[in-house]
């Protein structure tokens, strides 16, 4: 008897166990899952952009980096800078990630602050303190009306505020709490998507009718298209890296044509489709560099790419030519394009110095001479003057 019930307990337990990983397993759990499906930093990422044909003698643009532009007081330490929108009045919008050194949990901590500072860098206020769907904003941008749109990656929520910092409109659905600990998001190639829900988003843009576009995102591998007032139109794309698929489209942009770029940074390369989200071409940053360099973070790459991993774009709008500026984590460059996809010139490198990047992950242009780079893992946020002589002179 005895014998038996020991029989049953372990077989009640293991059947416990068995069950514990089944609804782990459908809840998305697997761990240290990163949202491009890529494998640990350092180690290679095979893909389109391996082989890539490469660019040489890509002009260097002369440039400075503006010193202590944002004036702000010691209470006011700026953490990791994931985004950077100016208006049109000049205002400048930052995503700062703070943290807290007083409160918990130290892994998965909510922390997103919106600060708004006037054309000089002098601060003005923080907007959308308590909303509910900040909790890790990964983006900010101001539509042609003034609105600031924040993209939250963690509260899977788009929020639109108007210029007096009130909400307007929200898109998707934060996660209740009632997910708990228990709360695992699915593997990228195995997400199903939903009309309407996101799931890591990354960015917006809007085309000339007001169309609103989500990159989406980290887990969810598609293009989100709704009307002005947030009803959905349709998606498209997948996972994977033929055309039309993505491995994290991180950032987009849309041009005055209604084209859609989209940085595919998993993939190492800029998709670009018409209005509909049918396929037009890629884009490549493929400039030579020196592929024994060290960088900045993580280990070298054994095998690396020809082709580097825009993180960030941004569309010049004013003047009669748009321009394209796309940023790499590595070697940390920033790239001035036509939109056709040639590259014009290139400043910058990884590191920590004032000229240097390190994890550069939001980009605003309000010219093509002036350049704001949100610049992620060296918790600050540059104003970059391109061509400082030239722009004096204008």
């Amino acid at each position: 008897m005895k014998r038996w019930l020991s029989a049953s307990g372990v077989l009640f337990i293991v059947a416990i166990f068995a069950a514990t990983l089944s609804v782990f397993s459908q809840r998305g759990g697997g761990g240290g899952q990163r949202g491009d499906g890529a494998p640990a930093a350092g180690v290679g990422q095979p893909g389109p952009n391996q082989d890539v044909s490469i660019v040489n003698d890509v002009p260097l643009i002369p440039f400075e980096s503006v010193p202590n532009f944002f004036k702000i007081n010691p209470d006011m330490n700026f953490g990791e800078t994931l985004g950077v929108a100016v208006n049109s009045k000049g205002n400048i919008v930052v995503v700062n990630h703070p943290g807290t050194a007083t409160a918990g949990p130290l892994y998965g901590n909510a922390t997103t602050q919106l600060w708004e500072f006037d054309s000089n860098g002098k601060f003005l206020r923080e907007i959308g303190k308590g909303v509910y769907g900040l909790g890790y904003a990964h983006a900010v941008r101001f539509d042609k009306y003034d609105n600031l749109w924040v993209v939250d990656k963690g509260t899977n929520s788009i929020m639109k505020f108007n210029p007096a910092g009130y909400v307007l409109m929200n898109l998707g659905r934060r996660p209740e709490g009632y997910e708990g600990f228990e709360f695992r998001r699915a593997r990228p190639a195995d997400k199903v998507a939903v009309d309407a829900l996101f799931d890591g988003p990354t960015d917006v843009a809007w085309d000339a009718q007001d169309n609103i576009y989500i990159s989406d995102g980290y887990i969810n591998s598609r293009i989100g298209k709704m009307n002005k007032n947030g009803d959905w139109i349709k998606s498209w794309g997948s996972y994977g890296t033929g055309p039309s698929q993505f491995r994290n489209p991180h950032n987009m942009q849309i041009d005055k044509q209604g084209n859609v770029y989209v940085a595919d940074r998993g993939n190492g390369r800029i998709q670009v489709f018409d209005p509909d989200g049918n396929f037009k071409k890629f884009i490549w940053l493929n400039v030579t560099y020196d592929k024994k360099r060290h960088p900045t973070l993580g280990n070298p790459n054994p095998n690396p790419p020809n082709g580097t991993a825009p993180w960030s774009l941004c569309i010049t709008t004013n003047g009669p030519t748009q321009y394209l500026f796309a940023i790499d984590q590595e070697p940390g460059r920033l790239y001035k394009l036509t939109l056709d996809g040639k590259i014009l010139g290139m400043l910058g490198e990884s590191g920590r110095g004032p000229r240097q990047f390190n994890w550069p992950h939001g980009l605003a242009c309000p010219s093509e001479d002036v350049v704001f780079v949100a610049d992620m893992n060296n918790w600050r946020v540059q104003k970059l003057v391109l061509n400082p002589k030239q722009a004096a002179s204008r």
